[in-house]
């Protein structure tokens, strides 16, 4: 039994925070560490480097190490948007409530909807490739390569799916207490066995033991690798960084559980600083040991090599780990994407949750279970959701479903440069205030957004070639384009079906434009 949690609004703090509204989640849940985890777990480190560390090689050869730097560089900048924000309005709708509080309630609709499918379009990945490693895992230990195959029969494996994705959920339904004891596990976990894998690549890359001419192709190390200049191109360049950008997705996990943290105004921006620095430095050493072992080339074990490059650590775990340490190669991505899998949750339950609580969504799910304070009906709702699209997707075509992934930059990018620029303007009467202000809440947001608005614009110019993800068109057009554009314009006709239902959010009587608390007069 579930009940309906609205309390008065909040004192007006800062930037009018007064109608900001709390909703009955458990405060107090986790803590600086915590939060840092759960962020680091929702990118799942070690899953983003077995699928894309062959990709970005494959793209931009030996300088992979400098773009996963270019990579960090705008999630940097928008983290100081999130912490600037975050500190004024410490409220779990985070990207929705600031994009309202500061352009309007259009815009941030749209923007709470980016978050939202972006993220169901995650956890039906997730559960996808968990059940993958699954059932690969369970092969390897039981040396039976007919278990292993049982991932290629359709209904075991949307049945097995299906059960991962319950599973996330009704652990995500129990509370942040309970999601924060899995994730220390998993995460640790995660980090160990990436950090074995570094040191024995280091080593198999300085001539230690190790099978004659296997890792052959392994390159000397350059600083030449940190240049982003030296990429042959900016078509090459743009790809690299689109992958790049994706690998960081997720980090901001940690503000949408800030009215769970304890101190809600600062430890959720310290935490997700905390979590891309153990995500860039993860990256880093991995895809520097990985090419001096076995090189960025197209042949063999090399990085680039189609065959291998969607799933890296399936081809290195063997060679690089031998036959017993590399099956905790394999564990260790099925954790990354199981535990991923149950924290992603966190994020599109509370966002949905701040939206029904401002009243742009139907106030069913603005109720938080009694005791576990959770928003239970948005989770179970995104756990249904989650299930439902990936059996769809499955079923009707895997080409629909793995366009739909590649589609995946395109909102990741949309809503962070809007909650980027909304920073700037939100706070745009205190610029001037001081030089901190005007490069933390100005420039350095901006410059952010103006990155991935620019992602945004070339990855929309590269998805209407129909050679662009799996090669399927619509009427000559790249399906990644239809389907990319076609849930952004979906989203614009549910918000019209909403705005008739909730009238009063739309006009700006719920959550209101904010003018910011220090306005400078000229």
């Amino acid at each position: 039994m579930t009940q309906l949690d609205v309390r008065p609004p909040a004192e007006d703090t800062a930037g009018g925070t007064a109608d900001v509204r709390g909703k009955g989640l458990g405060k107090g849940s986790v803590g600086l560490v915590g939060s840092a985890v759960i962020g680091i777990s929702t990118v799942a480190p070690v899953y983003c480097l077995t699928s894309t560390l062959g990709s970005t090689a494959g793209e931009v050869g030996v300088q992979m190490p400098a773009v996963f730097l270019a990579g960090f560089l705008p999630m940097l900048l928008v983290a100081f948007a999130y912490r600037e924000l975050n500190k004024a309005v410490p409220d779990c709708g985070t990207s929705f409530t600031w994009t309202v509080k500061a352009f309007g309630p259009r815009i941030g609709w749209m923007c709470g909807w980016g978050l939202v499918i972006a993220t169901i379009i995650v956890l039906s990945n997730l559960a996808g490739v968990a059940t993958s490693y699954f059932w690969l895992l369970a092969g390897e230990i039981t040396g039976n390569a007919s278990v292993a195959a049982l991932d290629d029969a359709k209904l075991v494996h949307i049945a097995t799916c299906l059960t991962l994705i319950a599973a996330a959920t009704a652990i995500s339904y129990r509370g942040m207490t309970a999601t924060k004891g899995v994730q220390y596990t998993l995460v640790g976990l995660q980090l160990a066995v990436l950090a074995v894998f570094v040191a024995m690549a280091f080593h198999k890359a300085s001539g230690g033991a190790g099978a004659a001419g296997v890792f052959d192709t392994g390159a000397d190390f350059s600083w030449q690798w940190m240049n982003p200049f030296a990429v042959p191109s900016m078509g090459a360049f743009t790809a690299g960084l689109s992958l790049s950008i994706f690998m960081y997705w997720g980090w901001d996990t940690c503000l949408t559980a800030n009215e769970e943290t304890i101190g809600s105004a600062k430890t959720p921006g310290r935490a997700s600083l905390i979590a891309m620095v153990v995500l860039v430095g993860s990256y880093l050493a991995t895809g520097i040991a990985a090419q001096m072992a076995v090189g960025s080339g197209d042949k063999g074990l090399g990085l680039g090599n189609p065959e291998t490059s969607g799933n890296v650590f399936a081809a290195l775990a063997g060679p690089v780990m031998g036959p017993v340490l590399g099956i905790l190669l394999f564990v260790a991505v099925l954790a990354s994407a199981a535990a991923s899998l149950q924290t992603t949750f966190i994020p599109v339950a509370r966002t949905v949750l701040a939206m029904s609580t401002y009243e742009a969504l139907p106030a069913s799910y603005a109720k938080v279970h009694p005791r576990f304070k959770t928003p239970g009906r948005a989770t179970v709702t995104a756990g249904v959701a989650t299930g439902a699209f990936y059996t769809v997707m499955t079923l009707v075509s895997e080409n629909v479903l793995t366009d739909t992934i590649f589609a995946l930059g395109l909102m990741i990018c949309f809503y962070y440069s809007l909650t980027a620029f909304a920073c700037a303007w939100y706070f745009r009467g205190e610029l001037r205030r001081s030089v901190r202000d005007l490069f933390l809440k100005g420039v350095l947001p901006v410059l952010g957004g103006l990155l991935l608005a620019g992602v945004f614009l070339k990855t929309l110019i590269d998805m209407w070639d129909p050679s662009y993800g799996s090669g399927s068109t619509v009427l000559g057009v790249g399906s990644v384009f239809v389907i990319g554009v076609g849930l952004l314009a979906l989203g614009l006709v549910v918000m019209a079906v909403t705005e008739r239902r909730s009238p009063a959010f739309f006009r700006g009587e719920v959550l209101t434009k904010s003018t910011p608390a220090l306005v400078v007069e000229d």
